[in-house]
């Protein structure tokens, strides 16, 4: 099984590195269209290869024509089965972190939550991957109070990682009557300003941790983008008098996502490729944020 996943695992790496050929290619052959449609010269550095570029778009099709990413890789199975989610957390949690990662376990169906123990990184990754599971969720703390969310997705990665702030529970929102129980039913997914491209990875990472919904389901989870802040709802809604009325009620937990790191790999791998780094303190004059510059 660990020869399986090293050579599976130098495959995608190989994959991953010739993503920059087909990319350089890609716009030779974009640039070669465009000059074809608009009637202009070709342009010089093309006029060399012209025939073999010109064989090859006319036997592309809408599959092919666009060059494919190590994204796709990741994700190319995850519309064939619903996802099946682990969620712990650190060593030794408290009794705060431990209610946190239970109300996770409800909120993300198809979940299961275990308790870390002594179970180290290596040990956690290895099992899920024997078990298929395809997404790990490790909750982190500070002093008692949730601080930290890792979600690793297998067998290959990515990684993302999160602060977590501003954690309240579902004791702390309301008596039962007010919160109600938690239904569940797959839940629709709302994602408000994730228009950037980096915007639209932290949501195909988001995204991929819950299964398809019905379209009838009453049942909804927000990642509204504020900021780079990711605040996280979970409401469920009833119509008492038809289409014209809607009546919401928070399920939790309520808190905040603030995104900070994408890793190549999966988070038992110390030496792998960043992605992402946010840099808070370096001077520069532009960052990615998660939403386009004119949802700013």
């Amino acid at each position: 099984m660990l020869r399986r996943n090293v050579r599976l695992r130098k495959e995608y790496l190989y994959r991953k590195s010739l993503e920059g050929k087909e990319r350089a290619e890609y716009e030779r052959k974009l640039l070669l269209k465009r000059a074809l449609e608009e009637g202009k010269p070709i342009p010089t550095e093309l006029r060399k290869d012209e025939a073999q570029l010109r064989k090859e778009i006319e036997l592309e099709d809408d599959n092919t024509a666009v060059p494919r990413t190590h994204i796709d890789d990741e994700y190319a199975h995850a519309g064939e089965a619903d996802p099946k989610v682990l969620v712990t957390t650190s060593r030794d949690p408290s009794s705060r972190l431990t209610q946190f990662a239970k109300e996770m376990k409800l909120m993300i169906p198809n979940s299961q939550r275990i308790n870390r123990g002594g179970m180290v990184l290596t040990e956690l990754v290895e099992s899920c991957r024997s078990h298929d599971f395809t997404d790990i969720v490790v909750l982190h703390e500070h002093r008692g109070e949730p601080d930290g969310m890792v979600v690793c997705h297998l067998p290959f990665g990515p990684t993302a990682y999160f602060g977590v702030f501003n954690a309240v529970l579902r004791h702390d929102i309301g008596q039962k009557k007010e919160v109600g129980t938690v239904s569940e039913a797959y839940p629709h997914l709302i994602f408000d300003q994730f228009s950037s491209k980096l915007g639209q990875r932290f949501h195909t990472i988001l995204k991929h941790l819950f299964p398809v919904p019905k379209d009838d389901t009453r049942r909804v989870i927000t990642f509204a983008n504020r900021d780079d802040y990711i605040s996280v709802r979970h409401h469920t809604y009833a119509m008492p008098k038809g289409v014209s009325s809607v009546a919401l009620t928070e399920c939790g937990p309520r808190f905040e996502l603030k995104p900070y790191q994408i890793k190549l790999g999966t988070m038992d791998q110390a030496h792998v490729e960043s992605e992402w780094v946010l840099r808070s303190y370096t001077r520069s004059a532009k960052k990615q944020r998660l939403a386009a510059p004119e949802e700013q």
